[in-house]
């Protein structure tokens, strides 16, 4: 079975090869079942490197021309320009490109993957948002990346693929505090929750929000990654159901057929 990624019209309807993958079309087992590309997971490691190249393969490339970083939760992008060496992975949360041999993406279990794409100035962008990195600005750090390297903000798509929503994502009155202090107006963001000084922190919305301002037309797919546990790994459903790790999905794109 080979992986079966979600696809978004917009991106499609420019000819950009790119996909938000699914946990379908792998080989892991157990708790990992699936489609499971993290490297930083308790995984087997061969089943990790096939699934990897499964999703390489969709791209028609080797698994050494598909790119991603060490992620930490910044708000820092690199470009990149070539393969990385083996074993090479800066620590950050974004990568842009002009180079059309290779696809580039990021993992995510719950967190924002958004795709970016210049078709016009052939410039792609792929971003890792979950609160941090959206609050901190690794959304506005990606698009000015891809303006450095000529693409044009007004030219640019984002597509926020699978993500929690609001309704799955309840935070504790220390992240209420944080967002409001970053600006009084995030309260649209957060409803109220049933457990005593918490709220429903509506991700999505925000991610898009974010990338409106900055300038770029920005849509999500409406995938929920904690509601729908035969596609999506979600680190807060395996936290909820006191499981050992948990299995990242992979969003990628690229200039290239």
């Amino acid at each position: 079975m080979k992986p079966t990624p979600i696809l978004d019209e917009k991106l499609s309807a420019l000819d950009i090869n790119h996909g938000f993958f699914t946990r379908h079309g792998g080989v892991s087992k157990g708790i990992y079942s699936g489609l499971n590309v993290g490297l930083g997971s308790e995984d087997d490691r061969s089943d990790v490197r096939e699934n990897r190249s499964r999703v390489a393969g969709y791209f028609h490339k080797t698994e050494a021309c598909l790119i991603s970083p060490y992620q930490v939760h910044s708000a820092d992008v690199v470009e990149v320009r070539e393969p990385w060496e083996e074993g090479y992975r800066p620590k950050v949360d974004a990568l842009v490109t002009r180079n059309p041999d290779i696809a580039i993406g990021i993992l995510t279990a719950d967190c924002g993957p958004v795709l970016f794409a210049d078709k016009e100035n052939g410039v792609v962008g792929a971003a890792h948002a979950g609160w941090k990195g959206a609050t901190g600005g690794v959304l506005d750090n990606t698009v000015s990346a891809m303006e450095t390297i000529g693409a044009e903000r007004e030219h640019i798509i984002a597509i926020l693929g699978p993500t929690i929503s609001q309704e799955n994502y309840e935070v504790g009155p220390e992240f209420v505090d944080r967002l409001l202090d970053i600006h009084p107006d995030n309260k649209d963001y957060l409803t109220k929750s049933t457990k005593r000084d918490h709220a429903m922190f509506d991700l999505p919305a925000y991610i898009v929000a974010r990338l409106t301002i900055a300038g770029v037309k920005a849509f999500w797919t409406e995938h929920c990654t904690y509601s729908d546990e035969e596609s999506f790994f979600s680190y807060r459903r395996t936290t909820h159901k006191n499981e050992a790790d948990y299995g990242r999905q992979f969003s990628a794109i690229s200039l290239g057929n």
